[in-house]
């Protein structure tokens, strides 16, 4: 399996850049390599339930310019259940989704821009102030 981009951040507003290879939703830790990591060291344990959410990103640097597309164009039609996320720290979130259960430990996101650096989120159940369907 080759190694996901990924962007993890914490409910505490840390941040931690880097790749993994073991993440699963229903795992409660995964391994993210450090980016430009060099060493075992540079290898970390996270916790799920530390995190707000993870960003599956194309690239590590992104386009700060770049205005992400919240809504769907006229007769544009979405893959999945189009929902806005509001997590606690106040961000809000816009994409599809097929599996949000709030019972269950988190749910992934897919945004509806194409041009967006994030492929998907993993957004964390216990990170999220109100979610609804759009």
């Amino acid at each position: 399996m080759e190694p996901s981009k990924i962007v993890a951040r914490y409910c505490d507003g840390r941040t931690v850049k880097g790749t993994s290879q073991n993440f699963f939703p229903n795992k409660p830790v995964f391994h993210v390599k450090r980016l430009e990591g060099t060493g075992p060291a540079d290898v970390i344990e996270v916790k799920v339930e530390d995190l707000k959410a993870i960003f599956f990103v194309r690239d590590f640097t992104g386009n700060p310019r770049h205005v992400e597309k919240k809504r769907l164009d006229p007769g544009e039609r979405a893959q999945g259940r189009l929902m806005e996320v509001t997590c606690k720290d106040g961000e809000v979130i816009v994409g599809t989704t097929t599996g949000y259960d709030p019972k269950r430990p988190g749910f992934f996101l897919f945004p509806i821009d194409p041009s967006a650096n994030n492929a998907r989120v993993f957004i964390v159940s216990t990170a999220v102030k109100a979610a609804r369907f759009l």
